[in-house]
């Protein structure tokens, strides 16, 4: 317990909130390059993943191709990026947005591809166009999975976004790095406590927006799923 009261009073007193290298100045640092890097990757990997899917053509290959970003380490990519530029911002920039492009890509994909064809073809038979059976049928029920690739991309930025003291960018992950060199093992630990409680309350926020954009009939199907899943089905 001991411990705990000490990383307590770390974050209680005021000095560790102050200047550049303050706390508060960290958690904005953090989430700016995490911001950046997810609406980069939302600009590249939403339209490619959403057309994909409509079209059905291409889906196997570019999915796999944005896999490879979940197969190379994200320090390896740090390192990487910091031989073609300079330390700070872009090395760790890149790397959150291989990072985040995958699981974002993969869900537009599958999401919209899932749409049941039923509903395409009844909607295609009352005369819509295309991208009418896009917007008005395969989007909305696609929304829910599209989101959940949002928030695990979001999740992973936020916890990797850690490693961009290492080339030299700040954020939390400035407390880790110094609290190393330093032994201070309070410090260490604060940092990695105020990563985990911003990657929390990321999936919290991203998870009630999922909510507000899924569909009312999806909603309800989903709590029907549930309460059977809890209570069992009903007898006969």
């Amino acid at each position: 317990m001991g411990f705990l009261v000490e990383v307590a009073a770390w974050f209680n007193d005021r000095a560790n909130w102050r200047g550049r290298s303050g706390l508060a100045s960290l958690i904005g640092e953090h989430l700016w390059v995490c911001a950046l890097a997810l609406a980069v990757a939302l600009a590249v990997a939403l339209p490619l993943g959403l057309v994909l899917g409509h079209l059905g053509r291409g889906g196997v290959v570019a999915v796999n191709v944005s896999n490879v970003g979940r197969a190379l380490p994200s320090f390896a990519v740090l390192v990487l990026a910091l031989q073609l530029s300079s330390i700070g911002t872009t090395p760790a920039l890149v790397a959150l947005v291989a990072l985040a492009i995958p699981p974002i890509v993969t869900n537009c994909y599958v999401g919209v591809r899932e749409v049941d064809a039923d509903l395409v073809e009844s909607a295609q038979a009352m005369g819509m166009t295309g991208r009418q059976v896009f917007r008005a049928v395969e989007l909305p029920l696609a929304l829910p999975l599209v989101m959940a690739g949002v928030r695990t991309a979001a999740v992973q930025v936020v916890g990797t976004a850690t490693l961009a003291a290492l080339v030299g960018y700040g954020g939390l992950g400035a407390l880790v790095v110094l609290g190393l060199r330093t032994g201070d093992n309070v410090e260490v630990f604060a940092g990695a406590l105020a990563v985990a409680l911003l990657a929390l309350a990321t999936e919290l926020v991203l998870g009630r927006v999922q909510r507000a954009l899924t569909p009312a009939p999806l909603r309800r199907a989903a709590r029907g799923v549930e309460e059977v899943e809890l209570t069992g089905p009903r007898p006969a």
